[in-house]
C-alpha cells in the first residue's frame, strides 16, 4: 500500500502544472476590426461616474426616482440577478472537484439464534476518493465556471442598462405626448373660434357657406387627432409602470400632470472604439463567453489522457457499542485508468469545443462591432436631431407670424379663409414638429449613453 501511494504522490509531481488545451488571452482590437476613431464625435471618453449615472443630467427628479424605482423592482433585472446567482453556485460546485468526496455509513442489528443468546451488531465505517487533477481538467472546469459567472454578471449589466435607457425613453415620450396633447388642444380651441368667425362673416354676407365646412372640417380634424395622442400617452404611463415593477394605473397617476420634455445635456464625449470594450457590459459579456468556451477545450482534451483516482475506506464492526474501536480495518488504494476505445467520441468532444470556441468569438467580434455601429447611429441621430430642432424653432416663428397676419386680414375680409386654413395649418405643424425635435433629441441623447454603456458601473456586485 505504501509503494501504491508513494507512486501516486509522485504521478502527481510529474505532472503538476500541466493542464490541457490552451491559456486563455483576450483577442487584440487588431483583430477585432476595431478603427482608430468613430466618423463623428470623439475627446476623451466619459468617466465612469458620469455614465454611472448619466439619466439625472437631464434634471428631471421625478425621473431619477423612476430610475432608481427600476434598478429595485424590475423583474427582467431581477431574473438576470437570480441567474447570476445560479452561476455562484456553478463555481461552487465546479471547485468542489478539486475536494475528495467522503462518504460515512452506520448501521446495527440483533441476531437470533436458537441454541444461543440474541446478539446485537453495530458497524461504523467512511468511505473517501479522490481523483487527482492530473491534466488540469478540473482546473479548466473551475476557469470555465468562473468565466460564467463574470459573463452572467454582465448580462445582468446589459439589462440594468437597457431597463434605464427604454425607461428613460418612455419619459420622453409620456412628456411629448403631453406637449402635443396642449398643442392639439389648443388648436381646437382656434378652431372652434375660427368657425364662430365665419358665421359671422355667412351672416354679414360676407363669405360663401364653402368657409364654413372647410372650417368645420379643420375642426373635425384636430379633434380626431386628441384620442391617438391620448392613447400614445396613456401606453407610455403603462410602460413605465411595469418597468418599474408595478401594474398600471394607480402606480403612475403623478406623471398625468403635464411637464415639459426633458432638456438633455448635449456636452457628450464618445470617446474612441476600443473604449466600447471597457464601456459596454454586452460586449464584456461575450468576451468571458469566449473565455468560458476556450477553457471547455481543455476539459474535453484532458478526457483523453488518464486519470488517477486516490481511494480508500475505514470502518470497524463488533457485538457492543463500546467495544467499535477495538478492531479498525481500512484500505487506501490508487489506480490509472485511460481510455483505449471509445469510437472518437471524446476526439469529436474536443473538435466540437473548439468550433463551439471559434463561434464564441464570431459572436464577441459581432457584438463589438455592433457596439461600433450603435454609437455610429447614435452620434448621427443627436446631430440631426439639433439640425432639425434649429430649423423648426424657424419655422415656428415665421408660421406664428403668418397665423396672426392671415387671421387680421381675413377679419378684414382682406384675404380669403383658404389662405388663413392654410397658415393655421402650418403653425399647427410647426409647433407639433418643435415638439418632436425637442423629443428626438432627448432620445438621440439616451441613444448615445446606451450606446456608450452608461448605467452598470456603480451597480452592486459589479463583475470584475
Amino acid at each position: 500500500m505504501r509503494r501504491q501511494l508513494i507512486l501516486s504522490l509522485g504521478l502527481i509531481a510529474l505532472t503538476a502544472g500541466c493542464a490541457a488545451g490552451r491559456d486563455y488571452a483576450a483577442p487584440a482590437a487588431l483583430d477585432l476590426g476595431l478603427p482608430e476613431g468613430y466618423t463623428r464625435g470623439g475627446g476623451e471618453p466619459l468617466a465612469d461616474a458620469d455614465l454611472a449615472s448619466w439619466w439625472t443630467r437631464f434634471n428631471e427628479p421625478a425621473l431619477d426616482a423612476l430610475v432608481q424605482k427600476a434598478i429595485a423592482a424590475n423583474l427582467d433585472i431581477a431574473q438576470g440577478t437570480i441567474r447570476l446567482r445560479q452561476a455562484r453556485e456553478s463555481l461552487v460546485q465546479a471547485r468542489a472537484g478539486y475536494l475528495p468526496q467522503v462518504s460515512g455509513s452506520a448501521g446495527t442489528g440483533r441476531n437470533f439464534d436458537s441454541d444461543a443468546a440474541d446478539r446485537n451488531s453495530f458497524s461504523v465505517g467512511a468511505d473517501a476518493s479522490w481523483e487527482v487533477d492530473l491534466f488540469g481538467g478540473i482546473g479548466r472546469s473551475v476557469e470555465a465556471a468562473r468565466a460564467d459567472l463574470q459573463g452572467a454578471g454582465y448580462d445582468l449589466a446589459a439589462v440594468r442598462t437597457a431597463i434605464i435607457a427604454e425607461l428613460v425613453t418612455n419619459y420622453i415620450q409620456l412628456r411629448q405626448s403631453q406637449e402635443r396633447l396642449r398643442i392639439a388642444r389648443e388648436t381646437l380651441e382656434i378652431a372652434d373660434d375660427t368657425l364662430q368667425i365665419t358665421g359671422w362673416r355667412i351672416q354679414a354676407g360676407l363669405v360663401s357657406s364653402l368657409d364654413q365646412e372647410q372650417a368645420r372640417a379643420s375642426r373635425a380634424s384636430t379633434a380626431a387627432s386628441i384620442p391617438t395622442i391620448e392613447t400614445t400617452l396613456a401606453g407610455s404611463l403603462n410602460r413605465i409602470a411595469v418597468l418599474t415593477g408595478d401594474a398600471p394605473g394607480e402606480s403612475t397617476r403623478a406623471l398625468e400632470e403635464a411637464r415639459d420634455i426633458p432638456v438633455p445635456p448635449l456636452d457628450i464625449a464618445s470617446g474612441i472604439p476600443a473604449d466600447t470594450l471597457r464601456q459596454r457590459p454586452d460586449v464584456r459579456g461575450a468576451e468571458r463567453t469566449l473565455a468560458a468556451a476556450t477553457a471547455r477545450i481543455g476539459v474535453a482534451q484532458a478526457a483523453l489522457y488518464p486519470s488517477l483516482g486516490i481511494s480508500g475506506n475505514i470502518g470497524t464492526s463488533a457485538l457492543s457499542l463500546g467495544s467499535l474501536a477495538d478492531t479498525i480495518t481500512g484500505g487506501l488504494f490508487a489506480g490509472l485508468t485511460q481510455t483505449l476505445f471509445n469510437g472518437g467520441r471524446l476526439r469529436s468532444q474536443v473538435r466540437s469545443q473548439e468550433a463551439a470556441a471559434d463561434g464564441a468569438f464570431a459572436a464577441y467580434k459581432q457584438t463589438v462591432l455592433t457596439g461600433l455601429e450603435d454609437v455610429e447611429n447614435a452620434l448621427v441621430a443627436l446631430d440631426a436631431a439639433q439640425e432639425r430642432l434649429d430649423q423648426f424653432v424657424i419655422a415656428l416663428d415665421a408660421s406664428n407670424n403668418s397665423a396672426i397676419l392671415a387671421r387680421s386680414q381675413y377679419r378684414a375680409g382682406l384675404t380669403d379663409f383658404q389662405t388663413l386654413l392654410q397658415a393655421e395649418q402650418s403653425l399647427l405643424s410647426s409647433r407639433d414638429g418643435l415638439a418632436s425635435a425637442k423629443a428626438a433629441q432627448a432620445q438621440a441623447v439616451v441613444q448615445l449613453y446606451s450606446a456608450l454603456g452608461g448605467g452598470w458601473q456603480t451597480m452592486d456586485g459589479k463583475p470584475e
